[in-house]
């Protein structure tokens, strides 16, 4: 299966491990999210859709963050993160990315 290969190939590369649960580093990931959905609404009022859509991105991949280190998970891969996102909590949040969603 192409996304276990993939994982593993992460775990060799040490870009996904299991670390200690940490409140502490989850809650700076939620500060960086909220920090990250301001500039896009700022970015998106001042008409510069490219950074407004980038921003948001990162809003979503910062509380991706705070998730995985409250439950001890540390990934340094975006492409890792959507796949152990839709593995262990069967969620996809493919759909929340496209143009046009609600």
């Amino acid at each position: 299966m192409k996304k276990s290969s993939f994982l593993n190939k992460l775990k060799k590369e040490d870009s996904l491990k299991i670390v200690e649960p940490s409140e502490e580093i989850s809650e700076s990931y939620l500060i960086k999210s909220d920090k990250c959905i301001q500039v896009a609404k700022l970015a998106y009022d001042a008409g510069v859709y490219e950074n407004a859509v980038s921003e948001a991105y990162y809003s979503i991949y910062n509380t991706v963050m705070s998730l995985f280190f409250k439950c001890g998970i540390k990934c340094e891969n975006h492409s890792g993160a959507i796949i152990l996102i839709k593995e262990l909590f069967q969620r996809d949040i493919l759909p929340a990315l496209k143009c046009g969603a609600s």
